[in-house]
C-alpha cells in the first residue's frame, strides 16, 4: 500500500501534537520511542520540503535574471 503524501504544515502540526504530549508527559515508555522515530520521519520530510522549495525559488530566480 502507498504511504500518503504529507503537506509541510500537516507534519508540522503532527509534530507539535507529538512534542506537546511529551512536555506534558502525556505518553508511556512504550510510546515515546515510537513517537520519537515519527518525529524523526516528520522533520526529515520537512527538511526535505524546504530544501526542494529553494531550490525551484532559486530556479525561477535565475530564469527571472536571464530575460
Amino acid at each position: 500500500m502507498a504511504e500518503k503524501v504529507i503537506s509541510y504544515k500537516e507534519a508540522v502540526v503532527e509534530v507539535e501534537e507529538i512534542l506537546a504530549k511529551i512536555e506534558n508527559e502525556e505518553l508511556d515508555v512504550d510510546e515515546l520511542s515510537s513517537k520519537v522515530k515519527r518525529v524523526s520521519q516528520l522533520l526529515k520530510i520537512c527538511r526535505d520540503k524546504l530544501y526542494k522549495t529553494e531550490e525551484e525559488v532559486q530556479k525561477i530566480l535565475g530564469d527571472m535574471d536571464k530575460s
